[in-house]
């Protein structure tokens, strides 16, 4: 079978590989039928992703249909359309024994640090399957970029009556803001990207804020009425944005690193202290994340639709992929179609 591995910075090469052998106990052989492009995707492409080594067959965000299964699989059967959490726990570690399979002390991620879904067939644990045979593959292919969003917003737990502020509209951002809408808590963002705030208004009715690089921190007090966000969600993976957002917190606020950068991020010491500000990072997604995101598509409660902008085969990708780079395509989530 033709798989598609990213053998350097900015080169992809088609590779022949044998079909997978049948699943063993409690695995699933599963074919690929859409994959979304990430914000780790690009930055693996470009050569700036440090969990990425070369070659690497990328390819997390996955709607696929069952092939087979081995012995003791009861939950998935073959046919099932299933959206596939790629997150590779080991379930023994101290963090895997508390429920914090995202944080398992030896994760590895499809796509990122094992080779991942841009190949026809590849065999996974059963157990990070997910069905919904009434949703779209692309759909399903759309739950991993929701579950981040999802398990941010569970981090920083904001309330109703509270304020949030999201910096950056990209994928991540969008699947903040997408879970904060459902706390009923008064948001805000600020996004520098036109095409990004029009987005919004167009489809979320969201005036995102910009000057520059970022609204003042005084013009965000000013129109929150003299307070700052009680929670404050960074999603740009910007080290200037991360070390800043600190200035736009109320007295004990809660800040939550969505976005990753692997340049130091300085903080402001006496500003955290005198507000008691409190500073989380948040990993991946839990299984409980993908579980509650496929009730929420197929109830109506998240739309998928606006969200996939950009589409391609599977054979296109090579002479697409530094297009979607580009500020001005527009690009919100490109899918890559199988074929």
């Amino acid at each position: 079978m033709l798989a598609l591995s990213l053998t350097s910075a900015r080169q992809f090469a088609f590779i022949e590989q044998e079909e997978p052998t049948s699943p063993s106990a409690n695995e699933a052989l599963i074919r690929v039928h859409a994959v979304g492009v990430c914000g780790t995707d690009v930055s693996g492409y470009l050569g700036k992703m440090p969990f990425i080594q070369f070659p690497r067959i990328l390819g997390h965000e996955l709607g696929v249909e069952v092939v087979s299964v081995g012995e003791e699989v009861t939950h998935v059967h073959p046919g099932d359309r299933c959206s596939v959490e790629p997150y590779l726990n080991c379930g023994a570690c101290a963090p895997c024994l508390a429920g914090r399979t995202n944080c398992c002390e030896t994760l590895q991620v499809l796509g990122v640090h094992c080779d991942g879904g841009l190949r026809p067939l590849i065999k996974v644990p059963a157990h990070k399957l997910h069905p919904a045979n009434d949703l779209a593959f692309d759909q399903l292919a759309l739950v991993e970029t929701l579950a981040i969003g999802c398990h941010a917003v569970n981090r920083g737990a904001p309330q109703s009556h509270e304020t949030v502020l999201v910096l950056g509209a990209g994928p991540i951002g969008l699947s903040v803001i997408e879970f904060v809408r459902l706390t009923g808590a008064r948001l805000h963002v600020i996004e520098p990207n036109p095409a990004r705030r029009a987005f919004l208004q167009t489809n979320y009715g969201i005036d995102a804020a910009h000057a520059h690089a970022l609204v003042e921190p005084d013009a965000f007090f000013g129109a929150n009425s003299g307070r700052g966000a009680d929670v404050i969600f960074d999603a740009t993976g910007h080290p200037g944005s991360m070390s800043r957002c600190f200035e736009y917190g109320a007295f004990g606020a809660r800040l939550v690193y969505v976005g990753i950068t692997s340049e130091p991020v300085t903080l402001p010491d006496p500003l955290f202290h005198r507000r008691e500000l409190t500073l989380m990072a948040t990993r991946n997604a839990v299984p409980t994340d993908f579980t509650r995101i496929l009730g929420l598509i197929r109830d109506g409660h998240i739309k998928t639709s606006p969200w996939i902008t950009h589409r391609t085969g599977f054979s296109s990708v090579p002479d697409q992929f530094d297009a979607w780079l580009r500020p001005e395509s527009g690009v919100v989530k490109a899918m890559i179609e199988m074929e």
